[in-house]
């Protein structure tokens, strides 16, 4: 078609106007508008992790709290969530759903090692800030490979060297029994273990045994690792089954060094359901506090952590441990959007992550801070052991430092 001078000054005269109608300081990056920022999640909220489901919940009903409060810079947050089921596949659709079509500025605490896999190298191709995800894996931490994705908690591999290094002083005829999730969550948390006892670790661990999270029970793997005459277990399980080995050892009569693993620490969600005389003597690694441990009853980041609960998520649990954890990331998230000003783009989201410097959340312990940069993408490194006594986690020991930054 031939455009005439008429035509073309009348394009440009509609251009100009559609111009003028953008809002002065309004962003064009994706995900955001001059009133608010999309962030993206995927939660189990059905399916063998549906008791990680809270966490979501949790980070919902924070960030509805930020927007009652005005919000960020002026931006209120548009948390969208979706139930993955701790299911891959499932993952791999709503996350892409996320990116393509809702168009989130970035993703936040997708929860679960197997299903985050599923993501890793999508979201990384797709440059889209893949922050403090609820996994301890090692693999989050690989800025050079993987620049847009970051971890939370302490990983895997240093939990299982924290259990190892107190196996090795305190248990001298340590036999070892191992049960895992068969992925890399459980092999993760296996190569700790193995890593930090050394050149011991084949004579000290006896037997080794897998679960798929698909299965029903884990009742012969417990009777099997009683039967090799494992005096130490360790338990690296998610709640489902960490309910189930802690029962069906107790109701064997099987009383050995119980490990259980942080993921499945949960009062609420596992100690309980299991029966909490089942569960006395458990050993943990914490770096957080526990809300059933009374010593945090003053202490003002549990108080208002207590007073958020009861204002915006009533129907959760205050003795759920998660709960804690969900609002707690989701205040480390708002920090780095507050640190991010007007300048709203991915590429700044991921530098502002990259840029956390002794930055105290309300759950962790005492002289446990968040450090991050841009070769460093493990915020939290440091952990305390402890033994449950029937009532509350009890910490004992020095903090257990994984890297010196």
């Amino acid at each position: 078609m031939r455009r005439t001078p008429q035509l073309l000054a009348l394009v440009l005269a509609l251009g100009m106007a559609a111009v003028s109608t953008v809002p002065a300081g309004a962003q064009t990056v994706v995900g955001v508008t001059a009133t608010e920022i999309k962030i993206g999640n995927t939660n189990p909220y059905s399916g063998p992790a549906s008791a990680y489901g809270t966490i979501g919940k949790t980070i919902a009903a924070y960030f509805k709290k930020v927007n009652d409060e005005g919000g960020i810079n002026g931006r209120k947050i548009n948390f969208i969530t979706y139930d993955d089921a701790y299911t891959p596949p499932k993952t791999v659709e709503m996350v892409r759903k996320l990116v393509e079509q809702d168009q989130v500025a970035a993703l936040f605490q997708t929860l679960g090692t197997p299903t985050n896999t599923a993501i890793h190298k999508y979201v990384n191709q797709q440059k889209v800030p893949h922050l403090f995800v609820a996994t301890g894996a090692t693999k989050w931490d690989d800025p050079k490979n993987f620049p847009w994705t970051m971890g939370f908690q302490p990983n895997y591999q240093t939990e299982g060297r924290v259990y190892a290094a107190y196996i090795l002083k305190n248990i001298p005829d340590a036999k070892i029994g191992i049960l895992y999730q068969n992925d890399d969550y459980g092999k993760d948390y296996v190569k700790g273990m193995e890593d930090g006892l050394g050149a011991a670790a084949s004579k000290l661990i006896v037997l080794k045994q897998s679960h798929e999270v698909t299965d029903p029970t884990i009742d012969s793997q417990i009777i099997n690792l009683k039967n090799s005459g494992a005096n130490v277990f360790f338990n690296v399980t998610i709640p489902k089954f960490a309910v189930q080995a802690i029962r069906k050892a107790h109701d064997i009569g099987w009383k050995p060094t119980h490990f259980l693993n942080n993921v499945s620490s949960s009062y609420a969600s596992v100690l309980k359901p299991a029966g909490v005389e089942a569960s006395r003597g458990l050993i943990t690694a914490l770096y957080t506090k526990v809300v059933t441990d009374p010593q945090w009853k003053n202490d003002k980041g549990f108080q208002d952590w207590v007073a958020f609960m009861k204002k915006y998520y009533p129907e959760g649990s205050l003795e759920d441990d998660s709960n804690f954890f969900g609002y707690s990331a989701a205040v480390l998230m708002t920090q780095v959007i507050k640190q991010c000003g007007n300048d709203l783009s991915r590429e700044n989201i991921m530098r502002q992550a990259e840029n956390l410097k002794n930055v105290e959340l309300p759950f962790l312990l005492p002289g446990i801070k968040v450090d991050t940069s841009p070769t460093d993408h493990a915020p939290i490194q440091q952990e305390r052991l402890a033994k449950f006594n029937g009532e509350y986690w009890e910490l004992f020991g020095e903090i257990f430092d994984a890297f010196h930054k």
